[in-house]
């Protein structure tokens, strides 16, 4: 894959200093949104504890493309710089070994049904209790109160709640998963890391731990920009629009081209409207008598976005942006992985990170850590591991467990 891209960077071996580092986090979540989290501290130098169930582990080591090892890509690229733990914690004998870990660790992430952990004598009264430092992270589908506290809750369904997946797709047509259909679950690691880090900054002042209660349906609602407002106000409910619809600015949208490629070009304001009908070489098109104002614009939208889609419609999609980039016109490919691993941008920034996956030799792509901090940035420094790979080490540092101690717990399928 480096021969073939060329700007591909690897890790470094020796990473700098991390602004995380001594931070130890336990992430005994499943697939994204909550183990997500920890990926992101992990990256800034966290110690991250995976603890998984010794029968399967994590179920995204079973999402997404196999990996020559027998897990998948989505685990060898979501699970990087963590250390996996097996530990059955319906056991008593794991419970107990659980405890041990958080007294001596400083955030734990889990996503487990609301009540679960209670029921399995480690809810956050217990932990707390333990390690009253403790910063802990809890996501759901709708949150650890409310009448829908109970209910299971996937991503899909928290876009569909939420109102976004409502917003997504052509007038009257079907709802459209928006993006990816994963986002709510990425959206929610991220606020639940910024959470987790508020809290982190209130125990250095005070000393007290605290929970974070994330819901992935919040986290998709708080992304709804004026829809709520809007609605209060004046009992506007939006309705789906298709790509060139927008209630603030016109031409907004996605343009297709004569190459069978599409352009998103954005003109919210008159200047960018002037600068996109340079750009097309019809500048009468942004006088004051035509469409130079934005609330004419938005009066004949249709006309607007019809004359930008004949245009874009003449051009292959390099000759659109080309005459875009040159009138500082906002506009950009609508780029697939393919065109993203040819993207001088993304090579420049390295957006892309070769890693060597265990056991195989093989090289993985994967995206490089964000946001890029000036002196203390992110890093890789090892992908998703095997099942189980760090039990031994773990509960030898942490705990001062022996081989023979160790070994009876494996004989007992505690670990």
């Amino acid at each position: 894959m480096n021969t073939a891209h060329p700007s591909v960077s690897s890790a470094p071996d020796t990473p700098a200093p991390l602004p995380l580092a001594g931070l130890r986090v336990i992430d005994m979540a499943t697939v994204i949104a909550a183990p997500f989290c920890a990926t992101l501290l992990g990256e800034f130098g966290a110690d991250v504890l995976k603890v998984e169930h010794p029968d399967g582990g994590d179920a995204l080591r079973r999402f997404g493309t196999p990996s020559a090892r027998g897990d998948t890509l989505t685990w060898l690229s979501e699970g990087r710089n963590k250390r996996s733990l097996t530990l059955d914690l319906r056991q008593k004998e794991g419970a107990e070994i659980f405890k041990g870990l958080v007294a001596q660790s400083d955030v734990v992430c889990e996503n487990f049904r609301t009540g679960t952990l209670e029921k399995w004598g480690l809810g956050w009264a217990v932990l707390h209790e333990i390690n009253p430092r403790l910063v802990m992270l809890r996501v759901t589908g709708y949150g650890q109160t409310g009448p829908y506290k109970d209910r299971p809750g996937f991503a899909r369904v928290a876009h569909a709640v939420g109102g976004l997946a409502y917003l997504a797709g052509m007038p009257k047509s079907t709802p459209l998963t928006p993006g990816s259909t994963t986002l709510g679950d990425y959206m929610t690691g991220l606020y639940g890391c910024l959470g987790v880090m508020l809290a982190l900054r209130h125990r250095d002042l005070t000393g007290e731990g605290q929970y974070v209660d994330a819901a992935l349906y919040e986290s998709v609602f708080r992304c709804t920009e004026e829809l709520a407002p809007a609605y209060a106000m004046y009992g506007v409910v939006r309705e789906r629009a298709g790509s060139s619809h927008n209630d603030f600015a016109v031409p907004h949208g996605h343009f297709s081209t004569r190459d069978g490629k599409w352009v998103a070009i954005s003109c919210a304001t008159d200047l960018l409207f002037a600068r996109l009908a340079k750009a097309m070489g019809r500048p009468e098109l942004a006088t004051a008598e035509t469409y130079g104002e934005q609330k004419t614009r938005l009066a004949h939208r249709h006309d607007v976005n019809e004359i930008v889609r004949d245009w874009c419609g003449a051009l292959t999609r390099e000759d659109v942006l080309e005459r875009c980039y040159a009138t500082d016109t906002p506009a950009g490919p609508l780029n697939n992985i393919a065109d993203i691993f040819g993207d001088r941008q993304f090579h420049a920034r390295r957006n892309l990170v070769a890693m060597d996956a265990p056991d195989t030799g093989e090289q993985v792509i994967v995206p490089a850590p964000v946001p890029r901090l000036s002196e203390t940035p992110g890093s890789i420094r090892s992908l998703g591991p095997k099942l189980g790979e760090h039990s031994s080490e773990v509960l030898r540092e942490l705990l001062g467990l022996d081989a023979a101690q160790i070994a009876a717990l494996r004989a007992k399928n505690v670990i």
